[in-house]
């Protein structure tokens, strides 16, 4: 790395990536499309550290290069740091040279939460009100922030396992201008939201299909693994599905992959991916009363969009 090479910090990134512009990024890079490789992961070290490497690399010839370089290392919390590490290195799509780096986290907790208000500009009802977090971990106040930045959010839930970091969050969430509460019982707070998005490493599912109205859209976007999941069964069949990627979500997500295994669903089940939604190949929601639900495991292709328009903006 050359001395002259920029680093951006997360404050430089949460500074200059508002929702409104990012979702609009997004938009157009699923329309445009690019090269990005279901992303690499490599075990680390010997086989019980759990360490592992994930390379997740994107491109548009000509114009931008880029790859998220991201460690996870479960023995770090013994260490007092950090358990999960990630950089951005984008790179000149003329000349291949690198042009800066970002950290990694604050372009993936930015990228994440736009990417589900995208998917909720074509698969929420337009008049939704209610919103549920379910978790409250370092990703949930920034997806409830995207889904509120694009939807006439009045009223924002939190659930988490532990009843005194939801009400934290809430009142971090109250602090920034989020109208949030905290809920006491999940299966009730999911009965009343019209959008309920899921941030959790969870291996058996929260959201149940009969807590669920007519009309809701459910988000998950927590489980990244085939062992992970956050809605059952019943409301997978229930629900009309989309995904980010068809690559990523059918390699990795749990909440599809196991009620495929069973029988419950069939691959025909998952009807559009993002692509397909901006470009107008798939309407989304059809109908006010529609069950909708959207998986997402993360993709390159938001990286490299979110990154470019870091780097436009600073």
């Amino acid at each position: 790395m050359t001395a002259s090479l920029p680093f951006y910090a997360a404050a430089d990134i949460h500074r200059v990536l508002d929702y409104v512009s990012l979702v609009e990024a997004l938009r157009r890079a699923f329309s445009q499309g690019a090269d990005a490789p279901v992303r690499y992961s490599h075990a680390v070290g010997p086989a019980d550290s759990g360490n592992v490497l994930l390379l997740m690399p994107a491109w548009r010839a000509g114009e931008a290069i880029g790859v998220k370089i991201v460690t996870v290392f479960p023995g770090n919390q013994q260490r007092g740091v950090a358990t999960v590490g990630a950089s951005y290195l984008l790179l000149d799509g003329a000349t291949g040279h690198p042009v800066a780096v970002l950290e990694g986290e604050a372009l993936t907790l930015r990228r994440t939460g736009a990417a589900s208000a995208l998917a909720s500009s074509f698969l929420s009802r337009p008049d939704s009100r209610v919103l549920l977090v379910v978790g409250a971990g370092h990703l949930a106040p920034y997806m409830a922030a995207a889904h509120c930045a694009l939807r006439p959010i009045e009223r924002v839930l939190v659930w988490g396992r532990r009843p005194g970091r939801a009400a934290s969050l809430a009142a971090q969430l109250r602090s920034a201008g989020v109208p949030a509460e905290p809920a006491a019982e999940l299966h009730r707070a999911v009965s009343e939201a019209d959008i309920v998005t899921c941030a959790t490493t969870s291996t058996e599912p929260l959201v149940k299909a009969g807590a669920v109205r007519p009309g809701t859209h459910i988000d998950l976007v927590g489980g990244f693994t085939p062992h992970m999941r956050e809605a059952d069964d019943a409301l997978v069949a229930r629900a009309t599905l989309f995904v980010d990627t068809f690559a990523g979500a059918l390699k990795e997500a749990g909440d599809l992959l196991q009620p495929m295994d069973r029988g419950v669903i069939g691959r025909d089940a998952v009807v559009a991916d993002l692509a397909m939604l901006v470009r107008g190949a798939h309407p989304g929601r059809t109908t006010p009363e529609e069950v909708t639900l959207f998986k997402s495991v993360g993709a390159a292709l938001e990286d490299l969009a979110a990154a470019r328009l870091a780097i436009e903006k600073l």
